[in-house]
Order: C-alpha cells, then structure tokens, then sequence
C-alpha cells in the first residue's frame, strides 16, 4: 500500500502505529471520488455542459445502445427533475446539438429524445482514454478480487442508503 501522506499525524494510524485500514480504506474512497468530480467538471467545462445535461445525455446514449426509445418523461424520472425543468434540459440540449427531438415510433401524441451522433462521438472522444484506463484496472482484479470489491461497495451504497434506521426510498 502506498503512502497515505497522513503518517505521522496518527490519523490513519492506531497508537501502536499500525496502519488503520478502515480509516485508509474510506480515506481511498475520498481520493477517488475527488478525482471523479474533477474528471466530471473538467468534461462538463470541455463539452459546455452542466451535470444534469451531462448526466441526461449519458442517460440517453445507453438507452440508444440497448434499443430503448426514450421520452421525456423517462428522462424527468431518471434525473428527478419536473417535466418543465426537462423541456428546458432537452431544448438546451436540442440547441447545442447534442439530442434531437422526434416522433415517437407508436405514440403519435409523444416525441423521443434520441442523442445525435455528433455527441455519441464528443463523449467517445472525452471520455473515451478514461474509461479505457479504468477497464484496464478493473480487468486486472481476479474474480476473487472483483467479488471482494463489487460486495464491498454494494454494502457502502446500502450503508449510505439507511438514514436514522430507515432505508432510503429509491
């Protein structure tokens, strides 16, 4: 394990000056959630676009490549957001060019929001060497290893899912 830089300081250490690996374990959990952030605002800044717009394109992109129609009530419950707050995501997005608005294949009273090629290919391009770079470590776990990591994180989510006793509604 890699220096935690907090070594003297006992933070991440007991009185014994064993290494507290609970401590590190959540301390490592920071760093990489502090580099996705980073990641995150460095996409949204080069793309111009906010997390809700970043995060409903992404949406989007995964629906096309399962062959999902998407309306906009689907985007309004997945960002949980209301439906005047998504005509304004999706005409922001419809005026950067990222989506486009179309009929819908069996309901001639709704539209689908389908993203455009163009922005298929800025998020490739953006994210692309990142994603790349990711796969690659997470490849190289074992299964054992890739059991341990999926089961821990599984019972993190659950334990930031319960506030005051109660399960979070999802």
């Amino acid at each position: 394990m890699g220096s935690t830089g907090n070594e003297g300081s006992g933070y991440w250490y007991g009185p014994d000056g064993q290494l507290d690996y609970g401590a590190a374990v959540l301390k490592s959990l920071r760093d990489y959630r502090a580099a996705e952030t980073a990641v995150r605002r460095s996409t949204r800044d080069s793309m111009g676009m906010g997390e809700t717009d970043i995060l409903a394109l992404r949406f989007l992109l995964r629906a096309q490549a399962s062959g999902k129609a998407v309306v906009p009530k689907d985007l309004s419950q997945f960002l949980g957001i209301t439906s005047a707050s998504t005509t304004s995501l999706i005409d922001r997005l419809v005026a950067s060019g990222h989506v486009r608005r179309e009929a819908h294949p069996s309901d001639r009273r709704s539209i689908v929001v389908i993203p455009t090629v163009q922005s298929d290919t800025e998020v490739r391009e953006t994210l692309g060497a990142m994603h790349r770079r990711m796969m690659t470590v997470a490849e190289g776990l074992t299964a054992d290893q890739a059991h341990v990591v999926v089961d821990f994180l599984q019972q993190m989510t659950d334990a930031l899912s319960v506030r005051d006793g109660h399960q979070k509604s999802n």
